[in-house]
């Protein structure tokens, strides 16, 4: 059982266009985007994050999308590493299960902000999460969101909930 103390909470940012967004993006969907965003949360030594398996975590940075772009820092949560995994438990039974994922409303970046809100009441940054509605707001972003959803994003680690 864990010892109570105070624990960091890291946000994970991931450009999964590796810089292509930035420079596409005034052309093709006629605004700037600074990237296409994948999220984790850090902590307990871990690195957790959703995909269209569930909820997988790998040692902080080991998945196959390499180095974050960017780490944030969210602040510190006294909760233990034991009551944070019953609480990831109860989102991959309810929420985040396998099956559930939808890339533009129920994302890794959605899962994020739940569990940053949980670990800090703090929520992610809003260019984070208001990402898919600024695609989706522009033509050409209707018009890729049949194309763009039949994709599976998996930056790899290990399913948590042993759905895989």
């Amino acid at each position: 059982m864990d010892q109570t103390g105070s624990y960091p909470v890291k946000l994970y940012v991931y450009d999964l266009s590796k810089g292509m967004a930035r420079q596409l993006s005034p052309i093709m969907l006629g605004k700037q985007l600074d990237g296409i965003w994948h999220t984790a949360i850090v902590v307990h030594g871990q690195e957790y994050f959703f995909v269209r398996e569930g909820i997988n975590n790998c040692t902080p940075g080991d998945t196959h999308l390499g180095q974050p772009d960017s780490i944030l820092d969210l602040g510190t949560t006294e909760v233990s590493a034991e009551i944070f995994t019953e609480y990831l438990d109860s989102l991959a039974a309810s929420k985040y299960g396998s099956g559930t994922y939808k890339l533009f409303e129920h994302n890794c970046n959605a899962f994020s902000n739940d569990v940053a809100q949980f670990l800090t009441g703090q929520k992610i940054p809003s260019y984070i999460t208001d990402l898919p509605s600024e695609v989706l707001s522009t033509p050409f972003g209707q018009t890729l969101r049949p194309f763009l959803e039949s994709m599976a994003i998996n930056p790899g680690g290990n399913n948590i909930t042993g759905q895989r």
